[in-house]
Protein backbone atom coordinates (compact mmCIF):
# COMPACT_ATOMS: atom_id res chain seq x y z
CA UNK A 1 0.00 0.00 0.00
CA UNK A 2 1.30 3.62 -1.14
CA UNK A 3 1.19 6.46 1.26
CA UNK A 4 2.03 9.59 0.19
CA UNK A 5 3.82 11.36 2.83
CA UNK A 6 4.56 14.32 1.49
CA UNK A 7 1.04 14.97 1.26
CA UNK A 8 0.31 13.97 4.69
CA UNK A 9 3.01 16.75 5.72
CA UNK A 10 1.47 19.07 4.32
CA UNK A 11 -1.87 18.39 5.63
CA UNK A 12 -0.32 18.47 9.09
CA UNK A 13 1.10 22.01 8.88
CA UNK A 14 -1.73 22.98 6.77
CA UNK A 15 -3.92 22.21 9.90
CA UNK A 16 -1.43 24.10 12.53
CA UNK A 17 -1.46 26.65 10.41
CA UNK A 18 -5.18 27.02 10.34
CA UNK A 19 -4.95 26.58 13.91
CA UNK A 20 -2.74 29.24 14.34
CA UNK A 21 -4.38 31.65 12.60
CA UNK A 22 -8.04 30.58 14.48
CA UNK A 23 -6.11 31.47 17.79
CA UNK A 24 -4.45 34.37 17.11
CA UNK A 25 -7.86 36.09 15.48
CA UNK A 26 -9.40 34.97 18.59
CA UNK A 27 -6.70 37.09 20.69
CA UNK A 28 -7.83 39.76 18.46
CA UNK A 29 -11.19 39.45 19.68
CA UNK A 30 -10.63 39.12 23.44
CA UNK A 31 -8.49 42.35 23.05
CA UNK A 32 -11.78 44.31 21.36
CA UNK A 33 -14.09 42.61 23.87
CA UNK A 34 -11.96 43.44 26.83
CA UNK A 35 -11.47 47.16 25.66
CA UNK A 36 -15.03 47.67 25.29
CA UNK A 37 -16.45 46.29 28.38
CA UNK A 38 -13.77 48.22 30.54
CA UNK A 39 -15.12 50.82 28.88
CA UNK A 40 -18.63 50.33 29.10
CA UNK A 41 -17.59 49.93 33.06
CA UNK A 42 -15.71 52.92 33.54
CA UNK A 43 -18.40 54.65 31.80
CA UNK A 44 -21.10 53.48 33.95
CA UNK A 45 -19.48 54.18 36.93
CA UNK A 46 -18.94 57.53 36.12
CA UNK A 47 -22.85 58.08 35.67
CA UNK A 48 -22.94 56.86 39.27
CA UNK A 49 -22.29 60.19 40.12
CA UNK A 50 -24.55 62.47 41.45
CA UNK A 51 -26.82 64.54 38.83
CA UNK A 52 -28.95 67.54 39.05
CA UNK A 53 -31.95 66.12 37.49
CA UNK A 54 -31.93 63.81 40.75
CA UNK A 55 -34.64 64.85 43.56
CA UNK A 56 -32.16 64.61 46.40
CA UNK A 57 -29.83 67.49 44.39
CA UNK A 58 -29.91 70.27 46.84
CA UNK A 59 -27.06 71.78 47.24
CA UNK A 60 -25.76 75.00 45.70
CA UNK A 61 -22.02 74.95 46.90
CA UNK A 62 -19.25 72.72 46.22
CA UNK A 63 -18.98 72.79 50.47
CA UNK A 64 -22.61 71.14 50.74
CA UNK A 65 -21.50 68.91 47.63
CA UNK A 66 -18.83 67.36 49.20
CA UNK A 67 -20.18 67.54 52.47
CA UNK A 68 -23.49 65.46 51.58
CA UNK A 69 -21.80 63.02 48.94
CA UNK A 70 -17.91 63.28 49.48
CA UNK A 71 -18.07 59.50 50.58
CA UNK A 72 -19.91 58.26 47.62
CA UNK A 73 -17.38 60.28 45.83
CA UNK A 74 -14.45 59.05 47.27
CA UNK A 75 -15.74 55.35 46.86
CA UNK A 76 -16.56 56.20 42.85
CA UNK A 77 -13.01 57.61 42.29
CA UNK A 78 -11.89 54.80 43.73
CA UNK A 79 -13.85 52.53 41.83
CA UNK A 80 -12.30 54.49 38.41
CA UNK A 81 -8.75 54.17 39.36
CA UNK A 82 -9.27 49.97 39.88
CA UNK A 83 -10.56 49.64 36.49
CA UNK A 84 -8.07 51.75 34.74
CA UNK A 85 -5.30 49.66 36.49
CA UNK A 86 -6.88 46.83 35.80
CA UNK A 87 -7.12 47.32 32.25
CA UNK A 88 -3.83 48.85 32.10
CA UNK A 89 -2.30 45.47 33.23
CA UNK A 90 -4.71 43.62 31.17
CA UNK A 91 -3.77 45.30 28.18
CA UNK A 92 -0.06 44.56 29.32
CA UNK A 93 -0.88 41.15 29.57
CA UNK A 94 -2.23 40.56 25.99
CA UNK A 95 0.65 42.38 24.46
CA UNK A 96 2.65 39.31 25.75
CA UNK A 97 0.72 36.87 24.19
CA UNK A 98 0.77 35.60 21.05
CA UNK A 99 -2.58 33.98 20.77
CA UNK A 100 -5.48 33.13 22.52
CA UNK A 101 -6.89 29.08 22.85
CA UNK A 102 -9.98 28.23 24.00
CA UNK A 103 -9.07 27.84 27.44
CA UNK A 104 -7.05 31.01 27.64
CA UNK A 105 -10.48 32.52 26.10
CA UNK A 106 -12.76 31.07 29.06
CA UNK A 107 -10.10 32.74 31.43
CA UNK A 108 -10.39 35.92 29.76
CA UNK A 109 -14.03 36.06 29.92
CA UNK A 110 -14.64 34.75 33.36
CA UNK A 111 -12.17 38.06 34.07
CA UNK A 112 -14.67 40.24 32.38
CA UNK A 113 -17.58 38.73 34.16
CA UNK A 114 -14.89 39.88 37.38
CA UNK A 115 -15.44 43.10 35.83
CA UNK A 116 -18.76 43.59 35.95
CA UNK A 117 -19.10 41.70 38.96
CA UNK A 118 -16.59 44.55 39.88
CA UNK A 119 -19.36 47.03 38.36
CA UNK A 120 -22.36 45.71 40.07
CA UNK A 121 -20.31 45.79 43.60
CA UNK A 122 -19.74 49.87 43.24
CA UNK A 123 -23.81 50.49 42.24
CA UNK A 124 -24.46 48.70 45.11
CA UNK A 125 -21.82 50.55 47.62
CA UNK A 126 -23.18 53.80 46.36
CA UNK A 127 -27.20 53.11 46.46
CA UNK A 128 -27.50 51.05 49.15
CA UNK A 129 -26.54 52.52 53.03
CA UNK A 130 -22.99 52.37 53.40
CA UNK A 131 -22.00 49.21 55.69
CA UNK A 132 -19.29 46.43 56.03
CA UNK A 133 -21.02 44.33 53.86
CA UNK A 134 -21.09 46.93 50.93
CA UNK A 135 -17.53 47.45 51.59
CA UNK A 136 -16.87 43.32 51.33
CA UNK A 137 -18.26 43.01 48.27
CA UNK A 138 -16.44 45.85 46.90
CA UNK A 139 -13.19 44.21 47.96
CA UNK A 140 -13.65 40.51 47.25
CA UNK A 141 -14.75 41.61 43.62
CA UNK A 142 -11.91 43.57 43.10
CA UNK A 143 -9.97 40.59 44.79
CA UNK A 144 -11.74 37.72 42.10
CA UNK A 145 -10.72 40.53 39.71
CA UNK A 146 -7.06 40.70 40.56
CA UNK A 147 -7.38 36.49 41.32
CA UNK A 148 -9.12 36.21 37.63
CA UNK A 149 -6.01 38.01 36.12
CA UNK A 150 -3.58 35.91 37.44
CA UNK A 151 -5.43 32.67 36.74
CA UNK A 152 -5.46 33.75 33.19
CA UNK A 153 -1.39 34.75 32.86
CA UNK A 154 -0.19 31.05 34.44
CA UNK A 155 -2.36 29.47 32.21
CA UNK A 156 -0.57 31.49 29.24
CA UNK A 157 3.18 31.58 30.55
CA UNK A 158 2.83 27.81 32.08
CA UNK A 159 5.31 25.74 29.70
CA UNK A 160 5.65 29.29 27.52
CA UNK A 161 2.25 27.94 26.22
CA UNK A 162 1.05 31.03 24.26
CA UNK A 163 3.89 33.42 24.66
CA UNK A 164 5.53 35.70 22.19
CA UNK A 165 9.04 33.94 21.36
CA UNK A 166 10.70 37.54 22.69
CA UNK A 167 9.71 37.03 26.32
CA UNK A 168 12.00 35.84 27.94
CA UNK A 169 11.62 33.19 31.08
CA UNK A 170 12.83 35.36 33.32
CA UNK A 171 10.19 38.44 32.14
CA UNK A 172 7.27 36.10 32.34
CA UNK A 173 8.42 35.51 36.35
CA UNK A 174 8.96 38.96 36.50
CA UNK A 175 4.94 39.40 35.30
CA UNK A 176 3.97 36.36 37.43
CA UNK A 177 5.10 38.90 40.43
CA UNK A 178 3.90 42.24 39.49
CA UNK A 179 0.71 41.11 38.90
CA UNK A 180 0.06 40.26 42.51
CA UNK A 181 0.19 43.93 43.61
CA UNK A 182 -3.60 44.55 42.88
CA UNK A 183 -5.29 41.69 44.47
CA UNK A 184 -2.80 42.07 47.06
CA UNK A 185 -3.78 46.05 47.70
CA UNK A 186 -7.70 44.52 47.32
CA UNK A 187 -7.25 41.41 50.30
CA UNK A 188 -5.39 44.37 52.13
CA UNK A 189 -8.66 46.52 52.53
CA UNK A 190 -10.71 43.42 53.83
CA UNK A 191 -9.70 43.76 57.33
CA UNK A 192 -10.81 47.60 57.84
CA UNK A 193 -14.56 46.83 56.15
CA UNK A 194 -15.96 47.50 59.72
CA UNK A 195 -13.92 51.16 60.00
CA UNK A 196 -15.32 53.07 56.69
CA UNK A 197 -12.47 56.09 56.61
CA UNK A 198 -9.75 53.41 57.03
CA UNK A 199 -11.31 51.13 54.38
CA UNK A 200 -11.12 53.94 51.82
CA UNK A 201 -7.50 55.12 52.94
CA UNK A 202 -6.63 51.30 52.48
CA UNK A 203 -6.79 51.55 48.99
CA UNK A 204 -4.12 54.34 48.56
CA UNK A 205 -1.46 51.72 49.64
CA UNK A 206 -1.56 50.39 46.78
CA UNK A 207 1.49 52.85 45.18
CA UNK A 208 3.39 51.27 48.04
CA UNK A 209 2.45 47.24 47.44
CA UNK A 210 3.10 48.34 43.91
CA UNK A 211 6.33 49.40 44.54
CA UNK A 212 6.80 46.23 46.14
CA UNK A 213 6.40 44.04 43.93
CA UNK A 214 7.35 45.77 40.88
CA UNK A 215 10.48 45.20 43.02
CA UNK A 216 10.79 42.00 43.53
CA UNK A 217 9.88 41.42 39.79
CA UNK A 218 12.67 43.14 38.14
CA UNK A 219 14.76 41.71 40.51
CA UNK A 220 13.54 38.27 39.36
CA UNK A 221 14.30 39.63 35.69
CA UNK A 222 18.09 40.38 36.65
CA UNK A 223 17.41 44.32 36.33
CA UNK A 224 18.49 46.87 39.26
CA UNK A 225 16.32 48.00 41.50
Amino acid sequence: MKTDRGGLAETIEFGSLAAFRRETSQLRRLETLTDVVYGIAIWRVFMLFPRPDQPEWSWHTWREFLSADGMTIVLILIGVAVLIIYWLQSNSLFSLVERADGKFATRAIMQLFCVLLFLFAIRVGTELPSSAWTRGFESVAALLLGLSSTWMWNYASVNRRLLHPDVTDDEARAVSRRIKAEPATALFTMPFIFTPIFWELAWFSYPAVRRFFRREARRIAGLPG
